[in-house]
């Protein structure tokens, strides 16, 4: 398995196990780092949805209390794990990317930081638990993502899927 996306680079590869594996390597290594418990880490993202193809990057979710005032020890510990803060602004969200070295072009994970137990945590979970519990949603949603993968860039890409994301997220409510 190789993990690894450069800027606006687009590809997608097939489903393996080991996404799972690097998934619990990395949450290891935060929780050493981190002063954070073990339940507000999870897997998200296609490369926690068994079967689909994928970016070749691993998505984390990492809830905290109050993502307006993070604890400097969680940036500390996260920048001793590897990750580095993104200058993405999203609303209810902090970016973090672990890169492959130190010239940092090429991303191998991203790590949400969002605020525990609030809405967005729960939709990112939903999201994921549904579509591994639904095999025609996880179909319609591959292919939806083999469609969109040739569109120019990342963002486009993203905005692509938004109206299937917020209809799975609609199902929760």
């Amino acid at each position: 398995m190789k993990l690894g996306l450069k800027n606006n680079e687009m590809k997608l590869v097939p489903y393996t196990d080991e996404y799972h594996c690097e998934f619990c390597t990395v949450k290891d290594e935060i929780l050493r780092t981190v002063p954070i418990q073990e339940n507000r880490i999870e897997h998200i993202g296609s490369t926690a949805i068994r079967g689909i193809v994928s970016k070749p990057v691993i998505d984390l979710v990492m809830g905290v209390d109050h993502l307006q005032s993070i604890d400097s020890e969680i940036i500390a510990g996260l920048k001793k794990s590897g990750f580095l803060r993104l200058k993405v602004e999203r609303p209810e969200e902090i970016i973090f990317a672990k890169f492959t070295d130190d010239t940092y072009q090429e991303k191998t994970h991203f790590l949400h930081l969002v605020a525990y137990n609030h809405q967005l945590w729960h939709d990112l979970l939903f999201f994921r638990n549904y579509l591994n519990a639904n095999p025609s949603e996880r179909e319609a949603y591959q292919q939806l993502k083999k469609d969109s993968i040739h569109l120019p860039g990342i963002d486009d890409y993203t905005a692509s899927k938004e109206s299937f994301v917020k209809r799975i997220y609609s199902k929760r409510k």
